[in-house]
């Protein structure tokens, strides 16, 4: 949960609050506490209205272990995703020799921004984003063969945002905007 880095007195959101329903949900699945005590914090989670009173309700929980992104990976052959395929947050693909093919036209696509690392080394890569999305290729560095990624002429706000970063060996990375 993000409130450690907020001002304690703030006014809580939403969001906040249902993250730390979610926390104490996992910590009773994972008899951390009992029945009683899962009540009585889910109170005090209800009541709280400052980033203080929830950390309050959460307090002797065990700490978020942080997720490992998801990884594609392959060392010889291809790499496809395509069709409705759910997009996490953040995804490392890595291959070392083979062809990556991701096509994320019509990918489930639940979060704003989705970071998305690569990690190639022979072989071309080509990735279809949404017709709307907003590419962001600052943290993608490219050896061999440059980045072929022309932006559109215009944006549409409200798009997802994905960030590339990472290496790219020896093969071609090619972006471009699906049709539709």
């Amino acid at each position: 949960m993000t409130s450690a880095r907020k001002d304690p007195s703030a006014l809580i959101s939403e969001d906040d609050r249902e993250e730390a329903v979610r926390r104490l949900r996992e910590a009773y699945a994972q008899e951390h506490v009992s029945h009683e005590e899962m009540d009585a914090r889910l109170d005090q989670l209800l009541a709280a209205r400052t980033h203080d009173e929830l950390a309050a309700a959460l307090d002797g929980l065990p700490g978020e272990v942080p997720d490992t992104p998801p990884t594609i990976a392959a060392a010889g052959g291809r790499i496809k995703r395509r069709g409705a395929w759910r997009v996490p947050r953040t995804l490392k693909v890595a291959s070392a020799y083979g062809k990556v093919r991701l096509d994320l036209s019509r990918a489930v696509i639940e979060h704003p921004v989705v970071d998305i690392e690569l990690r190639l080394g022979t072989g071309g890569a080509t990735i279809t984003v949404p017709r709307d999305a907003i590419v962001d290729v600052e943290d993608l560095s490219t050896g061999w063969k440059d980045l072929r990624y022309k932006p559109p002429g215009r944006s549409r706000p409200g798009g997802v945002r994905i960030r590339f970063s990472g290496v790219m060996g020896f093969g071609r990375l090619r972006i471009r905007h699906a049709w539709r």
